[in-house]
């Protein structure tokens, strides 16, 4: 240690930051009374010296390790008053992790000493645990980060269809990864999963949190994890159980080589609380840094949390200093670790003044001038569970929003719920209704039927009911109306017929999604079969409930591969089904245009739209050139069949089947049909036509 001696430094950086004679460490709190550096030895395991930091500027705390490298391991004791009636909760017998974390050493274990209170005091959080927590503790490690080697190059909106995947979820079970890569960032870019991504037409890859994490301690104590990882500690490391060796490299190597092969890189983020919990939570970093700033407090009651997140917590985005810290980690995946964008995590909370929801608060307009951020793709979860916290539509321009009114209304018009053909052509147009008033386009819908928070699309067709009992709460978790129908009989079958209409059912559900405006989101799996038994809520399941299976022979498998990827060829190879402006009936200022067609064959009329019992449509866009695309959209959801009379156009004279969700990929096989005919449509059935002229 006498190698090392501690002097005054700069305020900025926050973080620890390696200079050519040191390093210079800086932490904010506006409540702390002294901060000291812990310095452990290389493995994180014996505690070797204290530094004071000896200055504080502006509320940072600051100093310069001199002597100090790249790789070494440190953490905080932050003294001031524990106060919880009062707000404050410091409490210097436990080691924080710095929010500036780059990398970690160790391993997170639960333990009562992690808690700044006494778990077995009556007073449980006003009394005091004088234990130390630091050997099982995370600490951080001083890094050197350099930036991604492949530059980024943007996949414009109208271009985009994006895939919501778990990192480890995506290869753990695929016997073309390298066991060793298997559910790490490195196996996500193996050749052969990108070989995968190629075949069936995605653009983006979207992946659920890969920001550190830890699992609650009640689903330890059960003997699960939370493997979504909505359960955020540490900003800018990426998660430790997705790492093969190297801490940064591996994420940016991952990054790297999808960049290289063509493929864009979002990840879900979640600022919107931590994993330090309720005032009953532990105090790991945050709370025992500057519990009053950090977090969103009762006003009349400051021991108490304001809970819009439902998990114990929420961030006080609208402090400075709080905000800063989630801008510079923003910019830190973009420009070091070299992502393509986010999707936020119940994003209503980031928009929220003490007034409510204001689409131009601090956090969303630091995004739209910022000179980094304001370039890449950003994405809404626009829901949460507190005051006005539902805002979908409410964001402004550049953001794009996760429609949950789009996944609602196709589930229900495909499961046979009667009155929806309007909702229905509304959501295809790409939610016009939604977004258009307030100047945004159709990219703004981010169209999906599933995600990682529900049924796969194949239980959606399988299962009328939540089957979550492998979670340990009585299947009183998840949701309990999933808009969903098992075709006639709850789960797994052998009867053919059902069997046939559930295939028919995904393809048509999957069909929609790629012929609506907006940008279209699969959920992992959904292209192969993927089932979770039923759970709609598999949070806490790291296992084959959640992983996805590559076996080829597993139902549906390679039927649902080939027509996924048919569909994803032809919205590429037609752009006005991706088109990047709403399109309007005899708009002169479109380059495009879109008729709804009555099963008579005429353009829809107000009365065809009120008939409560119609569940046929037809949806016909086109360019307005000569010998152009026109193409026919034919959608059924009806119990019996229907004679659907094919509208005549007169430069029409043979229509060309390139979709029918009542053949097989294998069965498929390109047939004209006469303009002027009748075409009889399957109960549930989709069918595409496109003219002749091409």
């Amino acid at each position: 240690m006498e190698q090392y001696r501690m002097e005054p430094g700069s305020v900025y950086p926050i973080g620890a930051t390696v200079a050519e004679t040191g390093v210079n460490f800086a932490i904010f709190s506006a409540h702390a009374e002294k901060i000291e550096l812990c310095i452990f030895d290389e493995h994180g395991c014996q505690e070797l010296k204290r530094f004071v930091l000896p200055q504080c500027e502006h509320n940072i705390w600051h100093g310069f390790l001199k002597g100090a490298k790249a790789g070494l391991v440190y953490g905080y004791r932050v003294y001031g008053p524990y106060t919880p009636e009062f707000g404050h909760r410091f409490n210097h017998h436990k080691l924080l992790l710095d929010p500036y974390a780059k990398a970690l050493k160790g391993n997170f274990s639960w333990s009562e000493r992690h808690f700044a209170y006494n778990v077995h005091d009556p007073k449980q959080d006003l009394s005091f645990d004088a234990r130390d927590n630091a050997d099982v503790m995370l600490k951080a490690v001083v890094m050197d980060p350099s930036a991604p080697l492949i530059p980024r190059q943007p996949i414009a909106w109208k271009n985009t269809v994006i895939y919501e995947g778990h990192v480890k979820g995506l290869t753990a079970l695929n016997p073309k990864v390298p066991e060793h890569l298997r559910g790490s960032f490195l196996g996500l870019s193996h050749p052969a999963m990108i070989a995968h991504y190629r075949a069936i037409g995605i653009t983006t890859i979207e992946l659920l949190p890969v920001q550190q994490f830890i699992s609650e301690q009640f689903l330890t104590d059960k003997k699960l994890t939370n493997y979504w990882g909505y359960n955020s500690m540490a900003f800018f490391v990426p998660h430790q159980d997705y790492l093969n060796q190297d801490q940064i490299l591996d994420f940016q190597r991952m990054v790297d080589e999808l960049h290289q092969a063509g493929f864009e890189v979002l990840i879900d983020v979640v600022y919107n609380h931590t994993c330090e919990g309720n005032r009953l939570g532990p105090t790991l970093s945050f709370r025992g840094i500057d519990n009053k700033s950090y977090y969103r407090l009762n006003s009349a009651e400051p021991r108490y949390y304001i809970n819009d997140t439902g998990c114990g917590n929420t961030i006080n985005i609208s402090h400075p200093r709080v905000l800063q810290m989630v801008m510079d980690s923003l910019r830190y995946w973009v420009q070091v670790m070299g992502v393509d964008g986010f999707r936020f995590d119940l994003a209503p909370i980031l928009g929220r003044e003490l007034h409510g929801f204001d689409k131009s608060n601090g956090f969303l307009d630091a995004i739209l001038q910022d000179p980094i951020l304001n370039s890449v793709k950003v994405i809404a979860e626009p829901w949460d569970i507190g005051p006005g916290g539902y805002q979908l539509g409410g964001f402004p321009s550049p953001w794009s929003e996760w429609n949950d009114r789009y996944r609602d209304t196709m589930r229900r018009y495909w499961r046979g719920d009667k009155g929806l053909l309007p909702e229905f052509a509304r959501r295809i147009h790409g939610s016009s209704d939604i977004f258009e008033h307030s100047g945004r386009q159709p990219f703004a819908s981010i169209n999906f039927l599933c995600s990682h928070d529900g049924n796969t699309l194949r239980d959606l067709v399988s299962y009328q009911d939540r089957h979550n009992e492998a979670n340990g709460e009585n299947n009183r978790d998840g949701h309990s109306d999933n808009f969903a129908h098992n075709q006639g009989i709850e789960g797994e079958t052998t009867d053919k017929d059902i069997l046939s209409l559930r295939l028919r059912q995904i393809k048509n559900m999957m069909a929609t999604l790629m012929l609506s405006q907006g940008v279209p989101m699969i959920l992992a799996g959904d292209e192969i079969g993927r089932s979770q038994q039923g759970n709609n809520n598999a949070y806490c399941q790291d296992n084959e409930i959640n992983w996805l299976n590559w076996d080829e022979n597993v139902l549906y498998a390679q039927e649902l591969k080939s027509f996924t990827a048919s569909l994803a060829e032809l919205r590429k190879r037609f752009s006005m089904l991706s088109h990047d402006r709403f399109i309007h009936k005899d708009d002169k200022k479109s380059a495009v245009d879109i008729t709804w067609f009555h099963p008579s064959g005429f353009a829809m009329q107000k009365e065809h739209w009120h008939s409560h019992h119609a569940a046929t449509l037809g949806y016909l866009i086109e360019e307005k050139a000569p010998d152009t695309p026109v193409i026919l959209c034919l959608f059924h959801a009806g119990a019996e069949s229907i004679e659907f009379q094919l509208p005549e156009i007169d430069t029409i004279k043979h229509w060309q089947v390139m979709v029918d969700t009542t053949s097989s990929s294998e069965q498929q096989e390109v047939r004209n049909i006469p303009a002027e005919r009748m075409i009889t449509m399957a109960p549930f059935s989709t069918i595409v036509l496109l003219n002749d002229c091409l």
